[in-house]
């Protein structure tokens, strides 16, 4: 008599799936709680809309390997089929709940992705960008020549408190239209995540990773591209819509190419590879541009040196060496790789520091040297004239650059030791008799 084995695995695997989404819409919750300023409650939304632009853009980057130029033209056209779809809710010619005004951004992203994707789908690789880079100029330029539209220079306008209050929410106070960001945030991550499992998502990635086999086996490339297209813009739709009533405010800007290309970075440096990857660029795009934006005038040179050094050291992004470290750790070897990893990180601390020191004095004479010399920089006083602090910056940036070196051997060193285990036991396991 045999007795049937239990599925425990998938059972385990859900309860952990389950730990992730509900930490996930715990900290959506708690959040504001904890930075509940206006400043801070008005980030986290902004990062809201992020981090769904950025899983969006996501879609066609890291699962189809489609590097678009233009995804800003679908989470821009949708800000303004919101906004003014908005007005005409304020004027009383339609009747619609403010909470659904981001719908209508995802309609206008999936009517204009499968009008213009239907063209960019039709090639890939190289000529797949470049047909998005020049749909993005030709919309950003139309952007200011139909003013009847697109507003102009100013822009459009609307106002998000309309209607009677349900329950006494008007979405005009920062915290309940962040609530209603989180609760759209959280769908549409599901829902992404979602799609990564369906076999439209599944062909994507063959598509991505071969697409002689994938026609070879009776599937179309280019449908797959378009249809994945589509429900890009779709969430992207949704991500301008929400735009669109964080900001009440549309100008040409949310479809120019510096959006489009903040999409790119951001995706890139949190991670094209791993699902929740664009979620941390979604978060870094948001810091940048409101924190580190008003801290110093170098910041886009600071990220720009940022993204070099990623595409050189760390092409998967930060999502690909938090992964890779979480594989040790499983493997209970992270405690051999911590001190060198945490020398390593100090060493760059270090490094950065005397960089900064010597980029902030450069900006200095540039931009202001009418106010004097004399500049503070994490707490020193710098003088941008005198040889003694550029002395001690380049001193310090030399010498961040020594120990950074010498900790990454070490570090290079240990990794590939336990590196070497992880494999030898894999094999080693392999080889047991059942």
């Amino acid at each position: 008599m045999t007795t049937a084995v239990q599925p425990t695995a998938p059972a385990r695997f859900t309860t952990r799936r389950a730990l992730i989404w509900g930490g996930f819409a715990l900290v959506l919750i708690v959040a504001p709680l904890i930075f509940s300023s206006n400043l801070g409650v008005t980030m986290l939304a902004q990062m809201g809309i992020a981090i769904i632009a950025c899983l969006s853009y996501n879609i066609l980057l890291g699962q189809g390997g489609m590097l678009s130029f233009g995804h800003a033209v679908y989470t821009g056209l949708g800000s303004y089929a919101a906004i003014h779809v908005l007005n005409a809710v304020s004027a009383g010619r339609w009747h619609l709940p403010v909470s659904l005004i981001p719908l209508v951004g995802a309609v206008a992203g999936v009517f204009f992705a499968s009008l213009l994707g239907y063209v960019t789908t039709k090639k890939s690789g190289t000529t797949f960008a470049m047909i998005t880079l020049g749909i993005a100029e030709l919309v950003f330029a139309m952007s200011l020549m139909i003013p009847e539209f697109f507003g102009g220079e100013a822009g459009v306008s609307g106002n998000r408190v309309v209607g009677e209050p349900v329950l006494g929410i008007t979405f005009g106070p920062a915290r309940q239209l962040y609530y209603l960001i989180a609760l759209y945030t959280l769908v549409c991550v599901a829902a992404m995540y979602a799609f990564t499992q369906t076999p439209l998502g599944r062909m994507l990635n063959a598509v991505r990773d071969n697409p002689e086999r994938v026609e070879f086996i009776g599937y179309s490339s280019q449908r797959v591209r378009y249809f994945s297209f589509i429900v890009a813009g779709f969430f992207a739709g949704i991500a301008g819509g929400l735009g669109a009533l964080q900001f009440e405010l549309v100008t040409a800007e949310v479809v120019g190419p510096v959006r489009s290309g903040g999409y790119l970075l951001f995706t890139f440096l949190g991670g094209a590879t791993v699902f929740f990857g664009p979620i941390i660029g979604g978060v870094l795009m948001i810091l940048a541009s409101v924190l580190l934006s008003e801290l110093t005038k170098a910041w886009l040179l600071y990220l720009g040196l940022i993204f070099v050094f990623m595409v050189m050291y760390a092409p998967g992004g930060i999502a690909s060496l938090i992964m890779m470290n979480v594989r040790v750790a499983a493997h209970g070897k992270f405690g051999r790789v911590l001190p060198s990893l945490l020398a390593m990180l100090a060493a760059g601390l270090v490094m950065l520091a005397g960089a900064g020191a010597l980029i902030e004095m450069i900006y200095h004479l540039q931009l202001n040297s009418a106010m004097g010399d004399e500049l503070r920089y994490l707490g020193l006083s710098l003088h941008a004239r005198s040889a003694a602090s550029w002395l001690g910056a380049a001193a310090v940036f030399g010498v961040g650059v020594v120990l950074l070196e010498l900790a990454r051997r070490r570090y290079a060193a240990h990794w590939g030791q336990v590196q070497s285990e992880i494999e030898n036991a894999a094999r080693a396991g392999e080889g047991a008799p059942a």
